[in-house]
């Protein structure tokens, strides 16, 4: 038997014609759908993209204990195990991440494999001199690293010159393997292309009518683009998405042509999905985990279990898809992976969970059951306490630091780690994070997913989420999460919650109202919103001192009223070097509603 798992990344479904898109053609996606099954209730479990991969390899919830960073020395790996039992197994990507510090142990799993450069900010480029950059709508290089920025720049001259886009040579790859190995048996493939991850370079001019200034790198921040440039985005992302659907047409061709349907497994999937202006929002990671990048599209035909053309509904994760692949092979699942084999629900969509698990680290905790969704959110302004359980110290591009690692201690074992204990480090560094979302600025979150698709409308019912509390409670002590998760989320972990004590813990949740120096001002509406959000970056410990500097800045001023230009002064107060990024989140705080 042979597997072949084709993986693109940052793909919002509903730019595909299989979830119901009417403004954007992807033929190949819906021939997919018409050899395989679709599954409508699929979700992510780890967040964003290595910890998601992490999931794809041990088949289980990482996000409770670490952020992103390498594969550890105690986990399972899907690739390896399938290595270890005599199954070739090869990995060909452009995702760039795989070659940075939190992603170096993930391609060493594979019998073989091959790097594709020059997406993103991969350090690839040849030049020394500054690329030609046209105007543009500020954009990530306001807000990221500036090597980002210029890498990127000297990347697309590159191969654009040489006439080849990253993508395509990944699938070049993946075919030429496909090719000689056609007639063998026993192995996987893993054709991983980084698209339709932004910027959105496209071959092709997407949007001729469109005059504005260059824009395909959305910030990770709330839409204050025009509705012009907001629909020319679109447009990019869509024709990338085109030119990833070209590509998967190439695969299912050779799959036609060789007779591969009747002993290979195809899957296609993603780690996240994108958010391109819905609930007037950019990107990823710095906003509640919507079901835009969740809920995501998985596709898959298995030979032993074939069904073609047919939806299933069940509530499945990334975390089944290897143990699924271990399955197909007749390999049994390692004890310490949390995810299930989708057979029995290709069989008969059979039930696989009453719930599923999801978030970033340090997050919201976000759990649901296809019906409801709810979002934990962090019980203090300051996010704490907060954890990183680790043997192998990586943040994504860079070693932890001597200074984070100076408060480490030693504990465990945990339940999934074979008997080895773990470096336990706290996390110290508010600023660092902050494009990750600090979920106390919302509050808890519920939603009925079935008559508020959308996610517009949020609950207000204490039964119901007394009743999604028990099962989150279960869920994260099934996941053996520290300690410290239940505290930072304001959760009794060996209490059964009721509606009461849900209300009983809404009014005591500290909100704007409960710090003294809001009374002493008229306050904009966008005020207070950066108020709170700024309490998240400055940290509980400098709050005192936070509180007279707004004051001082009033009495300046001499204004009654509380502005967002007056947010704008504190930050050069308080984060002079880092000023551009502060008016950013300045921006986005504002935005939060």
């Amino acid at each position: 038997m042979r597997a072949i798992m084709v993986m693109f990344d940052s793909l919002n479904r509903r730019f595909l014609e299989p979830y119901g898109c009417d403004f954007n053609k992807t033929p190949n996606f819906s021939r997919l759908a018409e050899k395989t099954a679709c599954f409508d209730n699929f979700y992510v479990g780890s967040l964003p993209c290595m910890p998601a991969r992490r999931d794809l390899h041990t088949g289980r919830y990482s996000f409770l204990h670490r952020s992103w960073g390498p594969m550890e020395p105690f986990d399972n790996s899907m690739p390896q195990i399938l290595k270890e039992h005599g199954i070739f197994s090869r990995l060909v990507s452009d995702h760039g991440h795989y070659w940075e510090a939190g992603g170096c142990t993930y391609h060493t799993m594979y019998s073989s494999w091959e790097c594709k450069r020059g997406q993103e900010a991969d350090p690839w480029a040849l030049r020394t001199d500054e690329p030609q950059i046209p105007e543009h709508v500020p954009t990530m290089r306001e807000f990221t690293h500036p090597e980002w920025w210029r890498n990127n720049w000297c990347n697309r001259e590159l191969y654009r010159q040489r006439g080849t886009w990253p993508m395509d040579s990944v699938f070049d790859d993946g075919l030429e393997f496909l090719k000689l190995n056609e007639k063998q048996d026993n192995w996987f493939l893993q054709i991983e292309t980084f698209s339709p991850h932004e910027p959105f370079d496209v071959q092709e001019e997407s949007d001729p009518e469109y005059k504005g200034p260059h824009f395909d790198w959305p910030p990770y921040a709330p839409v204050t683009e025009t509705k012009e440039q907001v629909e020319h985005i679109r447009k990019r992302y869509a024709a990338v998405l085109s030119q990833c659907d070209r590509n998967l047409g190439r695969v299912l061709d050779f799959m036609d042509e060789h007779d591969m349907w009747k002993d290979t497994m195809l899957i296609v999937n993603t780690d996240h999905g994108f958010l391109l202006g819905e609930k007037d929002w950019w990107a990823k990671s710095v906003m509640p985990c919507y079901n835009e990048l969740a809920n995501i599209p998985f596709f898959i035909w298995n030979p032993k279990t074939p069904v073609q053309g047919e939806r299933r509904k069940a509530l499945c994760q990334t975390i089944d898809i290897p143990v699924t692949l271990l399955d197909f092979f007749d390999i049994p699942a390692e004890q310490e992976m949390q995810g299930k084999s989708l057979n029995s629900v290709l069989k008969s969509d059979e039930k696989l969970r009453d719930y599923a698990l999801f978030g970033f680290h340090g997050s919201f905790v976000n759990i649901t059951d296809g019906r409801y969704l709810y979002m934990r959110a962090s019980a203090s302004i300051g996010n704490t306490p907060l954890n990183e359980y680790t043997l192998m110290p990586a943040h994504q591009e860079n070693l932890f630091t001597p200074k984070e690692l100076k408060e480490i201690e030693i504990c465990g074992p945990l339940s999934f780690t074979k008997g080895a204990c773990l470096m336990k480090i706290p996390v110290q560094s508010r600023l660092a994070n902050a494009t990750f979302c600090n979920s106390f600025q919302y509050g808890n979150l519920l939603f009925d997913l079935q008559e508020d698709p959308e996610q517009l409308c949020p609950l207000d019912d204490a039964e119901l989420e007394a009743g999604m509390i028990r099962a989150l409670i279960a869920k994260m002590q099934e996941s053996d999460a520290p300690d410290e998760q239940y505290e930072r989320l304001g959760l009794q972990k060996d209490v059964v919650y009721s509606p009461e004590l849900v209300l009983n813990e809404r009014a005591k949740r500290p909100g704007f109202e409960s710090f003294p120096v809001t009374k002493d001002y008229q306050w904009e509406p966008d005020a207070k919103h950066i108020f709170i959000g700024m309490l998240s970056l400055i940290g509980e410990e400098r709050l005192e001192e936070y509180f007279s500097a707004l004051r001082d800045v009033m009495e300046q001023t001499g204004d009654s009223i509380v502005k967002r230009k007056h947010f704008e002064m504190l930050a050069k107060k308080f984060y002079s070097k880092d000023e551009g990024k502060i008016f950013y989140f300045i921006n986005k705080l504002a935005r939060i509603r």
